[in-house]
């Protein structure tokens, strides 16, 4: 059988086209060619709104300052996102920057939400999502990552396309997240209780942030048996996988029984032997010591005595056993223990310290509401900013998205969400120190909910969500044992009550009085987010093109300086008007006319040329002989008509194309 060469990938009708939208806040379901003009022209970004506010003084000093270069922008992601690429002044700022990606897409569940299209057939939801994932990939910074929100109607295709654009090889976790807490009793088959979230990383260079560690973990799990001032669990002394011929596989010899003590089969010691051979001198005397033991070593790597490294020496005690004896209990009743430990100087077993460190524990896949809030919680959220309107279906708990931004980011670092619904991820984001930029498609959207709640975030005003904290304190006549915390004394209580309701367990009122009097806690809410920073708010432009009776022409608002700003995107070329020139890249100049471009013209733009420079003419009408004059005063200089020559540059591909002079296009 011939080997199959290529990858796993998921065909769909219409894959080789592009998702084309309307702009009027729906998707119109029409497939076109990636060359299509609608499609491949790159949009104006005008500016609406500046939104911002000082610092507030009264402000926790340990909270990361208010961000301000951030971007609310209204209008389809897929123009949003080619402005930002494109565009030198955006791409200046966004290009390679972007540390996180959150994407909340419409979930393809076919039911008719309010406040956005959520009933997209399959091929069609995926050319939406791939196009969005292809367009953010020159977004995202080395050490970025992307962070996809769905339910279980797309996830498993969803993945596929996610790893044909990111690489398989890239994919972090699948993290579920449990939205609900009970099941609807309405479904008719099984209730789904939570949401996934699919994590990629842009390269290897990705790492995450740790998150809180649980109150419950603090104080079980890490504890001082030594006295030792840093709380620490015993924890595995041996690592890894023990290869044929690991040098990391040897014999410590017991300070009291003076037995032998290998790693366990399959494994080896978990640090090098210069340190063992360290600690193990806090307990008697030892040197290093080849005792012949390579048949025991083999057992413990899996191979025969032959193959196994020969000479790896023992750590060996250097005094008679009954002299490390005395040595090790010694040491072991002292207290302060070294990080090789024996819980029980009598046994056999050594083990190390783990203990308990500030960075927090490792992020893990299973995310409880009760951590992170659930569906519900996010809807009193925004229902709590927006009384009187209705509020959206999903909206995601702030608490959710905090985690997602711990984990994948810092203060000040990059964060994009480009489905923006409600707000919530910029309102997270700029609340923890971030920079953001987000988009809406549905202007009625950003008007009612998105730009008002952000608003709320800058001003101040908005003391929900993550804007507080709430912390479990003991009542003020209450003073709780050693170790425990107030956390721990409130579950305390509740698992006390539902102890107690089993007939079994009997327990008089004094008692309980007591034991519930010695144990009392309340919550303590304290507001740390207090406003301050700022947002610019722009709206995608319209198209430079309209279309009358089959034939493209320019739109009327695309004349004199607006023309000229429009073909710099187009050309990616920046915009810095200068007299008759609208931009420059290097030695090539750029000039955008509305209007005919004769002889004439042509020699008064050249008269304007500095030496070695050189010139793009795009012009909306071309008299003859100006191509021609043109090339004779500038070699390499070129007549481009508008809007002809700029629908032809769509029609080429992107390799035959390079920005701002790189068009091979006919002359008009």
């Amino acid at each position: 059988m011939g080997r199959h060469e290529g990858r796993l990938e998921l065909t769909w009708t219409n894959k080789d086209k592009t998702l084309l939208s309307t702009g009027d806040g729906r998707y119109d379901y029409t497939f076109v060619d990636p060359s299509d003009r609608r499609v491949a022209e790159v949009r104006l970004l005008h500016e609406v709104d500046r939104v911002e506010a000082p610092t507030p003084t009264e402000r926790p000093s340990e909270l990361p300052t208010p961000t301000s270069d951030n971007l609310l922008i209204t209008g389809d992601a897929m123009h949003a996102l080619d402005a930002l690429a494109k565009i030198p002044e955006y791409a200046d700022r966004y290009l390679g920057q972007v540390k996180l990606v959150y994407i909340d897409p419409p979930f393809n569940t076919g039911q008719a939400f309010a406040n956005y299209e959520d009933g997209i057939e399959h091929s069609i939801w995926l050319t939406m999502l791939r196009d969005r994932l292809k367009q953010l990939k020159p977004l995202l910074a080395r050490d970025s990552s992307v962070w996809l929100h769905l339910d279980d109607t797309e996830v498993h295709r969803c993945r596929v396309v996610m790893d044909e654009e990111l690489g398989s090889e890239n994919f972090v976790a699948e993290v579920v997240w449990q939205k609900v807490t009970s099941p609807r009793n309405d479904s008719t088959g099984i209730s789904g209780s939570h949401d996934v979230i699919l994590v990629y990383r842009a390269t290897d260079a990705w790492r995450p942030n740790r998150v809180a560690r649980l109150a419950a973990s603090n104080t079980t799990r890490y504890r001082s048996r030594d006295g030792d001032p840093v709380p620490w669990r015993d924890g595995d002394a041996t690592a890894g996988k023990a290869a044929t011929n690991h040098p990391m596989v040897y014999a410590i010899q017991h300070p009291v029984t003076g037995g032998l003590m290998y790693p366990t089969p399959g494994r080896c010691w978990g640090k090098a032997q210069s340190w063992f051979l360290e600690q193990m001198n806090e307990y008697a005397n030892y040197e290093l010591r080849d005792i012949g033991d390579e048949t025991q070593r083999a057992m413990i790597c899996g191979t025969t005595p032959d193959l196994v490294k020969a000479g790896v020496p023992a750590i060996m005690l250097l005094d008679p056993v009954e002299d490390s004896a005395r040595s090790a209990r010694a040491r072991h009743a002292e207290g302060m223990w070294p990080e090789l430990v024996f819980l029980n100087i009598e046994k056999e077993r050594i083990q190390r310290k783990k203990h308990l460190v500030d960075e927090g524990r490792v992020p893990e896949t299973l995310w409880q509401s009760s951590e992170v809030g659930g569906s519900l919680r996010g809807k009193n959220q925004v229902r709590s900013l927006f009384p009187n309107q209705s509020v959206f279906a999903t909206p995601k708990p702030e608490e959710l998205l905090e985690r997602i931004i711990h984990i994948a980011s810092s203060p000040g670092d990059l964060v994009l969400d480009c489905f923006a619904g409600s707000g919530t991820t910029a309102a997270v984001a700029h609340k923890l120190g971030r920079r953001w930029v987000t988009s809406e498609l549905h202007a009625a959207t950003v008007k009612a909910f998105t730009k008002p709640r952000l608003r709320m975030v800058i001003e101040g005003t908005d003391t929900g969500g993550v804007s507080r904290v709430t912390r479990r304190e003991a009542d003020s006549d209450v003073e709780l044992p050693d170790g425990l915390s107030a956390a721990q004394a409130h579950e305390f209580n509740r698992l006390l009550t539902r102890v107690l309701q089993s007939e079994f367990v009997k327990m008089t009122p004094d008692v309980l009085r007591s034991i519930r009097a010695a144990t009392r806690t309340h919550d303590v809410t304290s507001v740390v987010w207090h406003g301050g920073g700022g947002f610019s708010h722009v709206e995608v432009g319209p198209s430079m093109f309209e279309e009358i009776g089959g034939m493209v022409m320019l739109a009327e608002w695309a004349t004199h300086g607006a023309l000229s700003e429009a073909m710099c995107a187009q050309l990616s070329a920046r915009y810095e008007p200068d007299g008759i020139f609208a931009g420059r890249q290097g030695r090539r100049r750029l000039a955008v006319i509305d209007g005919m471009v004769g002889v004439g013209t042509i020699d008064a733009i050249v008269e304007q040329l500095a030496d070695g420079e050189n010139v793009e003419v795009w012009a909306t009408q071309i008299d003859d002989g100006a191509a021609t004059r043109l090339k004779e005063l500038r070699p390499g200089s070129r007549v481009y008509r508008i809007p002809s020559a700029v629908l032809d540059t769509y029609r080429r591909s992107k390799a035959d194309r390079t920005p701002f002079g790189g068009q091979r296009v006919e002359e008009g």
